[in-house]
């Protein structure tokens, strides 16, 4: 089954290219006590952070193949299985996971160049019969949100207030309907979105109304004339 696909945008093709090379110069930086420190992430340690990153760029890389087959696959077999995977190459030792998350990137790169444009509608899931979908043409901006977001889970230096100040926007555009009720105004953009309710209004930095809307942190940074909504972990 497909569905009408616009091809990537060409700058989100190099955004995620820059994304790579700042992530991976900062795994190269670990030392052996840093690979075993704890993220941001709860119960994960930069190894699992890292062994994520690696297993989704496969993951992807294998699913844009199956779309170029004609042969579907989904990007995990289950759930289960993609949280056992994650365990255990975090286990793996450091150089392990720096060669598999260097090459994933890499294979992942090569299979999104390969999907032609007839097929970029595809629709991809992430599991077997799971609802959870995406289509083949949206890859590109998936895995760079996917390496921003991580790369400062991480913990390790770079901050969401490193992101590019245009991933940060494009954040906030894909993430608001997670505090629909209330406005957000970005104060170093000069953008709102505007709420259903309009009850209350939310105000921070693009980078930091994003990290706060992606279930990260309690809004630490923000100010609101009103309760600060709750957001789940995403």
């Amino acid at each position: 089954m497909s569905t009408p696909a616009a091809a990537p945008h060409p700058s989100h093709l190099a955004r995620l290219r820059n994304a790579d090379r700042r992530l991976v110069r900062t795994v190269d930086a670990f030392d052996a006590a840093a690979w075993a420190g704890d993220s941001l992430l709860p119960g994960w340690t930069r190894a699992h952070v890292v062994a994520h990153l690696a297993l989704n760029a496969e993951a992807l890389g294998g699913a844009l193949r199956g779309v170029v087959t004609g042969e579907p696959v989904a990007m995990y077999a289950s759930a289960e299985s993609r949280d056992d995977d994650i365990d255990e190459l975090a286990a793996a030792d450091p150089d392990t996971l720096r060669s598999r998350l260097h090459a994933a990137s890499t294979v992942l790169a090569e299979a999104a160049a390969a999907v032609p444009e007839d097929r970029l509608g595809a629709v991809v899931q992430r599991t077997p019969g799971s609802e959870r979908t995406f289509l083949a043409g949206d890859v590109a901006t998936m895995r760079w949100r996917e390496v921003e977001i991580h790369h400062a889970d991480l913990g390790a230096g770079p901050t969401p207030a490193d992101w590019p100040p245009d991933f940060a926007e494009q954040l906030v555009d894909q993430l608001r309907t997670r505090a629909a009720t209330a406005t957000l105004a970005a104060s170093d953009v000069g953008r709102t979105w505007q709420g259903d309710a309009g009850d209350r209004t939310v105000t921070g930095t693009a980078a930091d109304l994003g990290w706060w809307l992606s279930g990260r942190g309690a809004g630490e940074t923000l100010t609101s004339d009103g309760e600060l909504p709750r957001i789940e972990a995403w």
